[in-house]
């Protein structure tokens, strides 16, 4: 019989596991090509696997709940079945215990392998859980959940499951904890004035090496709050970057008057016509990706002692999500769009970025990154790269200042629309005169801005 695997797809840059949500196709099902079948949660977006193959799901390797690293194997797909829909699918007692022994062998690997790694990555635990001892396996998301929420193994073991064979899914702990009636569901922990931090006791079953103790003094009325899962990644991610890059940031002061005056009176007759508004993020994302066909160094990566130079121009837009944290939407050949287009989609990827609406394909494989800290009422930032790319440009409040401005009849001082733009790069590969010249040309493009141009 040939089997062969359905890998989890890798869905982004900085994503490297997603939850199974619900299978779509049941062991024994027939399976076409491309045909999804199973639906998958990352910390970003909502997806879909499809089948690389056509033929009949023998098995699945994972269940409702269960977290998955990109490139592993979440099912088996005989193709040889593919060749008559009416091929028959084995469902005896041989092919029942090879799927238990798939089961079994879960939790004494992948789950205790993924509890120690979280401890060796010192994340603080509320108290030692793992599958060691229990009654039925739990996957890493609800121990996570558990650990996060001060979920005894006690309560755990107590808690009805609707997966297969009983097994407590995401949805179970996070009923069990939103209807529980206690002060506890937001992982965040008061600390009493008489209260006294002591490290929490480690299982006789794991290594002394792994035994987490936090250097932080805690004092009375302090609070203790774990980390959701895509906080911990941005950490991990922003880490990274600094550790990869060495980073060196240039600043430059724009005089945007003309464009927005032009912005001003364009706006309601824009928005008149089109249904919907116009912001200054396509307007400076097209001034990026002019300045980065004039300087198409910065559009790079660097692989070992290799530079690789990027033909596409994707420009990713740093968005503010509900909950807080960030995402990073893609433009692709943003520099074969005209305005209009450019306003279209970033309002379109920012309305969906903002309420977890993208599909993976739209968070990946960008190649420089703008984002705007004026949104927030900054007037300048230092942003950390975007690996694996080497370089992002920050761009601050426009505020009116007054300036000096050369006249023929001599110096004046006026009131001005002044911004700030701040460019970090990789000073491995770019140089501060490469990193210098880029920001000044994005800035000279935003200062030339045509009153009378259309759209």
């Amino acid at each position: 019989m040939a089997e062969k695997p359905i890998v989890m797809p890798k869905m982004g840059e900085s994503i490297a596991e997603a939850t199974i949500i619900r299978w779509l196709k049941n062991e024994g099902d027939r399976v076409e090509k491309d045909e999804p079948i199973v639906e998958i949660a990352t910390d970003k977006v909502d997806s879909e696997i499809p089948s690389t193959e056509a033929g009949i799901l023998v098995k699945q390797l994972y269940q409702d709940g269960d977290v998955v690293k990109v490139g592993e194997p979440v099912a088996m797909i005989n193709t040889e079945g593919g060749a008559s829909a009416s091929a028959p699918v084995a469902t005896s007692a041989p092919a029942a215990t090879a799927s238990a022994a798939v089961e079994t062998a879960i939790p004494v690997e992948a789950a205790v392998a993924a509890i120690e790694k979280q401890i060796e990555s010192a994340q603080p635990l509320a108290e030692p859980m793992s599958n060691d001892g229990g009654s039925r396996f739990y996957s890493p998301l609800v121990l996570n959940i558990a650990r996060a929420e001060g979920i005894s193994m006690s309560q755990l073991e107590s808690l009805p499951g609707t997966g297969k064979e009983g097994r407590v899914t995401k949805a179970d702990i996070l009923d069990f904890v939103a209807n529980r009636g206690s002060g506890t569901a937001n992982a965040a922990v008061s600390v009493p004035a008489t209260a006294s931090i002591t490290p929490a006791p480690v299982s006789t079953q794991t290594p002394a090496k792994v035994e987490v103790k936090s250097s932080i003094s805690l004092n009375p009325g302090d609070e203790i709050i774990e980390m959701d899962r895509v906080r911990k990644m941005i950490a991990d991610h922003m880490v990274m970057s600094k550790h990869t890059s060495p980073h060196v940031t240039s600043f430059v002061e724009a005089d945007v008057t003309n464009l927005v005056n032009w912005r001003n009176r364009v706006k309601d007759s824009f928005k008149k016509r089109e249904g919907e508004n116009i912001t200054f993020t396509p307007i400076f994302i097209e001034a990026v990706a002019k300045a980065i066909k004039d300087f198409p160094l910065i559009n790079v990566s660097v692989d070992g002692s290799t530079i690789i130079k990027k033909k596409n121009i994707n420009i990713g837009m740093a968005v503010a999500q509900q909950n807080g944290n960030l995402i990073v939407p893609v433009i692709k050949n943003a520099d074969s769009m005209n305005l209009l287009g450019l306003t279209r989609i970033v309002n379109d990827l920012a309305g969906r970025a903002r309420i977890g609406k993208l599909v993976p394909d739209e968070i990946q494989g960008g190649t420089y990154t703008l984002t705007n800290v004026g949104s927030f009422g900054n007037v300048l930032g230092t942003p950390v790269i975007n690996q694996p790319q080497v370089a992002i440009m920050a761009v601050g409040a426009i505020r009116k200042k007054p300036a000096v401005l050369e006249t023929e009849f001599g110096d004046v001082i006026a009131i001005r629309h002044m911004m700030y733009l701040s460019h970090s790069y990789d000073h491995r590969v770019v140089d501060g005169a490469l990193g210098g010249m880029f920001v000044r040309r994005v800035a000279d493009y935003l200062e030339q801005w045509d009153v009378n141009r259309e759209i």
